[in-house]
């Protein structure tokens, strides 16, 4: 049981809509899957976090500044941006494409990364707690 437990925490460390439906595929309780997932995410976030973090820093260092034409700024990301700044990228992309990937626009838009992990977070157990009570009752449907 533990190694299933340790898979459905390592499966949401990448992506937790791959984690729940394992977890309840290995006919784990749902608490613990919650539980796990929750975990598994959080671990996610941090470690997008401040390694992607490091990752932009050791890139801008080795970059050359070159002199850049602005860019039009449209496109969904954008407007999404502009629209909800830190809460929309954070909690809205965490809760819609998951949460490595709001890091990394959000580390490409040069948000605080304490912010982007505090709102990423707060998407990551909203995500996991609802996506499982879904899945919890969805089973009992069946």
């Amino acid at each position: 049981m533990t190694l299933k437990i340790l898979t459905v925490a390592g499966l949401a460390t990448f992506e937790v809509y791959a984690a729940i439906p394992a977890g309840f595929a290995f006919a784990l309780p749902a608490w613990i899957i919650g539980v796990a997932s929750t975990v598994g995410g959080l671990i996610g976030v941090f470690a997008a976090a401040y390694l992607g973090n490091q990752t932009h820093k050791l890139i801008n260092r080795y970059k050359k500044k070159k002199e850049v034409a602005e860019k039009p700024r449209s496109g969904m990301i954008i407007r999404i941006w502009e629209k909800y700044g830190v809460v929309g990228l954070g909690f809205l992309g965490t809760m819609t494409v998951g949460a490595p990937i709001s890091i990394g626009v959000g580390v490409g838009f040069n948000v605080p990364v304490n912010k982007m992990v505090v709102w990423c977070s707060l998407g990551v157990i909203v995500r996991c707690a609802l996506f499982t009570t879904l899945g919890h009752y969805g089973m009992k449907l069946l």
